[in-house]
């Protein structure tokens, strides 16, 4: 998919994970958007997107990652780990949304076993983060705070329910709706 070699494929697949939970963190980082992740991660507990038909899991990863970049910064999240990698970007962009829901899946199983509350959960967001290779956070970091305006900025959409209609939230505004 990605038309390069496993090592290559690998680094981009844990550049892109670490995107997605570095979004939910930084949405985490208000109490509000800790919350809706809780709340989505519930809503995602019973689904296995490791046996899910590819449409199925492509829609879904879709809804995700408007959650939790936006249209736009995925796009930029997409463009930006393709030219570090070396890599096309649309096949990041085909990649990202597949891997959201696992993402999102293996978050919930860890949190349900965990018994997180929402704070908790976004402080292992953190530590999740702090966890990447300091070059990749490094990258990462920088492709975040363009998206969600540094760290002044703790939302970026609000969305009130499946038909994915979005809007711009104000700075410094959490993202209570997932």
């Amino acid at each position: 998919m990605l038309d390069t070699d496993t090592l290559a494929a690998r680094n981009v697949l844990e550049a892109v994970s670490g995107a997605i939970v570095g979004g939910m963190a930084r949405n985490a980082e208000h109490p509000d958007g800790a919350e809706a992740l809780r709340g989505a991660l519930d809503d995602h507990m019973d689904t296995d997107p490791f046996n899910g038909d590819v449409a199925s899991l492509t829609r879904d990863g879709h809804s995700i990652l408007g959650h939790v970049l936006g249209g736009q910064g995925t796009e930029q999240v997409a463009a930006g780990l393709a030219k570090n990698a070396g890599v096309g970007t649309g096949a990041v962009m085909r990649l990202m949304p597949l891997l959201a829901p696992m993402v999102l899946s293996l978050l919930a199983n860890r949190a349900t076993d965990r018994d997180m509350d929402a704070a908790a959960l976004a402080d292992d967001l953190h530590r999740e983060q702090a966890s990447l290779p300091h070059d990749l956070a490094d990258l990462l970091d920088g492709m975040l705070d363009d998206i969600f305006g540094g760290r002044t900025r703790r939302g970026l959409y609000e969305f009130g329910d499946a038909d994915r209609t979005e809007h711009q939230v104000t700075p410094g505004s959490p993202n209570p709706d997932w």
